[in-house]
């Protein structure tokens, strides 16, 4: 049956969807991003995408792993990390730019079914709150050093310090990113330029640094130590293709200028990341002998010593937190924004209850507040290793289904699919692979199979998800992908050049007009329905029923 022709059929608006019509402020949180609201140039969506990573986390990974292992481990290290994160992030940007859906959307259908993909959408959104607390930590520490306020009060600036950033969502963060990324690239870039012109043997003794173990060979257990907490940055694709999903349709011609943002802005973000962590490890060398080993991971010591080699005293302190609190400002509403959609995404599908993205924000920020009274930026390290074991199982098992089951076994349905109705409550392909992976790679870290092993633990989840993956598809020969092969609607998804549909039909549940990819029929009342109140849909009135897929 198709309803393209079909009357609507007059049915109360549904008050748990009700305040999602307001999609300047709910910003499209569960549903495919429209045509008509991505207005945006692709390089100004690359840009606000690359301004979410001036992170200065990366600094303290760097420096960590430096300062442990050794310069030559560390750098290694890094760039085996980078390699894995922008291969696995090369399929997930495309998917996100292409079919202007997040990376839980994806994983939905690429995967994980319906109900799976609430796991990793939590697994992402412990991620945002992770690292707004690693960058609210260093904030008040720059805080500290140069207002002298107490790191509690300092936690607490950081904390509430974005919320009206971050409320307005992609149009407030494009202007935002925009605007401070040159001042943040120059306050980064100037002292590393002026310390290496006005001091050569700084890189002499930074690339001949051992580290603690005393040890000046590249040893491959230091290398996937360092490798695993770098890797613990995999699920920063989520957070780039939170901003990718905004991209233009894809044409003729601006397929140069699209394809360019998107590997920029997508798995190309890890190219400034590792050249980040290895600054840090730079600066933690540098400054080691003055400020000793424990604060030399801090950023906000870094860049005082940098800025006090090439400044009047009276400008160092200032610029130092200048720094620190724009790049904290820039990551911390990337942070709290994805966190938002992750938990409103979660909370949605478990409860049929659309509470809105605003709660969300708020329920972050106080995770991140927790751990950041917990001192959690003390071990730091420690947590980012432990939790890379669930991001690699995560991102490797969706970037697999993708290029292997999707493109090469043709068994994972091309086209993403995200509506309830249409796929199945789970997919074992992707939720066996990823528990299967995830599981076994913590055991590893935790020496539950011998010390040997323990450095092997990101190595085990990249390569267990990568092989379970498409044998899980083969055994189930891709029977629970979707649970119908067509949503009731005559008109086609994509259009001509193979973008979402433009064309627009009224939800008979919430009577607002969305585009075609965000709808699927309603047998029930011989309509349409749009995809959040499928969500929120108690009862299951207008969910299509179930029809075997050919096989």
């Amino acid at each position: 049956m198709t309803t393209t022709d079909t009357a609507q059929t007059a049915t109360a608006p549904n008050p748990a969807t009700s305040q999602a019509t307001k999609e300047t402020l709910e910003d499209y949180t569960l549903r495919f991003a429209p045509r008509s609201y991505r207005r945006w140039t692709p390089m100004v969506v690359a840009a606000t995408a690359l301004g979410g990573i001036a992170y200065m986390a990366d600094f303290s990974i760097g420096a960590g792993i430096g300062l442990a292992h050794g310069t030559g481990n560390a750098l290694v290290a890094i760039a085996v990390a980078a390699a894995v994160i922008f291969t696995t992030g090369v399929p997930l940007a495309y998917y996100g730019a292409r079919y202007n859906i997040d990376l839980d959307l994806i994983t939905r259908g690429s995967g994980f079914g319906y109900y799976g993909s609430v796991l990793t959408s939590v697994i992402f959104a412990s991620f945002t709150f992770i690292f707004f607390a690693t960058e609210g930590s260093i904030m008040a520490q720059g805080l500290k050093l140069g207002l002298g306020l107490p790191l509690w009060l300092g936690y607490l600036v950081s904390t509430f310090l974005v919320i009206p950033l971050v409320v307005y969502g992609m149009k407030a963060l494009s202007k935002l990113q925009v605007w401070t990324t040159p001042i943040w690239l120059i306050l980064m870039v100037a002292p590393l330029v002026y310390l290496i012109a006005q001091d050569p043997d700084s890189l002499d003794r930074f690339l001949a640094y051992s580290g603690t173990d005393g040890d000046s060979g590249v040893n491959p257990a230091s290398v996937l130590l360092g490798a695993g907490v770098c890797l613990s940055l995999i699920a920063q694709i989520g957070e780039q293709i939170d901003y990718l999903r905004f991209m233009p349709p894809k044409t003729e011609a601006n397929r140069r200028a699209w394809w360019t943002a998107v590997v920029m802005a997508g798995p190309g973000w890890v190219v400034l990341g590792a050249l980040k962590q290895a600054i840090g490890v730079f600066l933690a060398v540098y400054i080691l002998a003055r400020v000793g080993p424990a604060a030399a991971t801090e950023p906000i010591q870094q860049f005082r010593g940098a800025f006090d080699a090439m400044m009047p005293s009276w400008l160092v302190v200032p610029l130092a937190v200048a720094l620190v609190v724009v790049s904290q400002i820039k990551i911390n509403v990337t942070n709290a924004y994805s966190g938002s959609l992750a938990w409103t995404n979660s909370f949605t599908r478990v409860t049929r209850h659309y509470p809105g993205r605003m709660i969300f924000i708020l329920v972050n920020l106080g995770f991140a507040l927790a751990l950041m009274e917990a001192d959690m930026f003390s071990f730091l390290n420690d947590i980012l290793g432990f939790y890379s074991n669930c991001a690699i199982a995560w991102v490797v098992t969706v970037a697999t289904d993708i290029g292997i089951n999707k493109y090469l076994l043709k068994l994972s349905p091309l086209r993403p699919e995200f509506r309830r109705g249409m796929l199945h409550a789970v997919n074992p392909v992707g939720v066996v692979a990823f528990v299967a992976a995830s599981g076994l790679s913590i055991a590893l870290y935790f020496h539950a199979l011998g010390d040997t092993l323990q450095p092997y633990s990101p190595v085990a989840a990249a390569v267990i998800a990568f092989v379970l993956t498409p044998l899980m598809a083969i055994a189930t020969r891709g029977r629970y992908y979707l649970r119908r092969t067509h949503d009731g609607i005559a008109e086609p998804l994509l259009d001509a050049e193979g973008n979402p549909s433009a064309t627009t039909y009224d939800c008979h549940v919430c009577h607002q007009p969305y585009e075609r990819p965000d709808l699927a029929a309603c047998e029930a009342h011989q309509a349409m329905v749009c995809s959040l109140c499928l969500s929120t849909d108690g009862t299951g009135d207008h969910v299509l029923p179930a029809r075997t897929p050919a096989v």
